[in-house]
């Protein structure tokens, strides 16, 4: 008996492939920019302790009123002005549910974080591609040029950038804010590793302006498990976005981990420092061995080997039990890797690893 005919897939998702990371059974997991450490025991306590007052039978706040309460306040904003999701991927997913779609574009500059593309894609928003320079730095009058020929509906730019690590000039921003602005359009900051720069384009949201920053508790907080990111802008766009999330989409035990870290921002601040430090180191010590690799101002590095073989230097190092993201089939990143900075003792297996591969 034969089948019957199957309800094909969209046509602008046939070609589509889902975003992943490997998952290998490894010593050293150095490939998805997660914290080397978990938060502090006094967070998980204070945890535990919560759970006894949540009524499990009962749908959570749908607006997340404390824990957008408590976000404002850390980020010295408005509640109005933050939008909480599950992970920053679905705060991008719901800002294009709003603005995106058919006969809308957005803009990105490669290399840099593929969900930005791909969630557009999703939200069936035209995406236009712009190119970054040979070091991947972004020409200002270059990415001006792009926002007035193609007038993006959003236009992304991250800062650190994922996966180059490079950090935005903060000139480069306000002058494309000011261009988006006058379309009208809207400028995404993406600041998932904002912590680890001392600059952040939330000092320049206001209710004028078309800007929205976005964050996550995934890296700095240490809480990748909870999937938790949230968003800063004016309280029109936030309103907007309310209106593209599903109903309840965040749940009461998310949203109670998320206020109580943020009583223990000295505990992230020195995560970040210790962090900091070791990208430094790695840096130094990649500077002796026959790899070239870009400023950081990340939890992460990229790198290319100057034999141009990244996949032979990425199962080299997955036999020696280090793993890190292979970039080589990224746009612009033939034969680059890109190395999440982990605790002492795992970049120390990382960097003697590598030395080892490369020579």
């Amino acid at each position: 008996m034969s089948s019957p005919d199957r309800l094909p897939v969209r046509e602008n998702l046939a070609l589509m492939s889902g975003y992943h990371s490997p998952q290998l059974d490894v010593a050293v997991r150095l490939n998805t920019n997660e914290s080397p450490v978990p938060p502090p025991e006094g967070w998980a306590e204070a945890l535990r302790a919560a759970q006894a007052d949540i009524n499990w039978h009962r749908y959570p706040d749908r607006g997340a009123h404390e824990l957008r309460a408590a976000l404002a306040k850390h980020e010295q904003v408005a509640p109005e002005q933050v939008f909480a999701a599950n992970g920053s991927n679905e705060v991008l997913q719901c800002l294009m549910l709003a603005f995106g779609g058919p006969g809308r574009a957005a803009l990105t500059f490669e290399p840099t974080y593929a969900l930005h593309s791909h969630i557009s894609r999703l939200a069936a928003t035209e995406v236009v591609t712009g190119e970054r320079n040979e070091d991947f730095s972004l020409d200002a009058d270059y990415a001006a040029a792009m926002v007035a020929e193609h007038r993006p509906a959003v236009t992304f730019l991250c800062s650190p950038n994922n996966p180059t690590g490079m950090v935005e000039p903060p000139q480069l921003v306000e002058r494309l804010l000011a261009d988006v602005s006058a379309l009208p359009g809207l400028l995404l900051m993406d600041e998932a590793y904002g912590q680890f720069d001392p600059h952040t384009s939330v000092d320049l949201v206001d209710e004028g302006r078309p800007l929205a920053v976005t964050r996550t508790y995934s890296k700095t907080w240490s809480m990748a498990a909870a999937r938790l990111g949230y968003l800063v802008g004016p309280s029109w766009l936030v309103a907007e976005l309310e209106k593209s999330a599903l109903p309840y989409h965040l749940d009461t035990m998310k949203q109670i981990a998320g206020r109580l870290a943020l009583d223990y921002e000295d505990e992230m601040n020195e995560r970040v420092a210790m962090l900091v430090a070791e990208r430094e180191r790695i840096a130094a010590a990649l500077d002796q061995l026959p790899v070239r690799h870009w400023p950081s101002g990340a939890n992460f590095m990229l790198l290319r080997p100057d034999s141009g073989d990244g996949d032979a230097v990425w199962q080299g190092l997955v036999d020696r039990s280090v793993l890190v993201r292979n970039c080589s089939s990224w746009p612009r990143l033939a034969g680059c890797l890109r190395v999440t900075v982990g605790s002492p003792a795992e970049n120390d297996a990382f960097l003697s690893a590598l030395s080892e591969v490369l020579t």
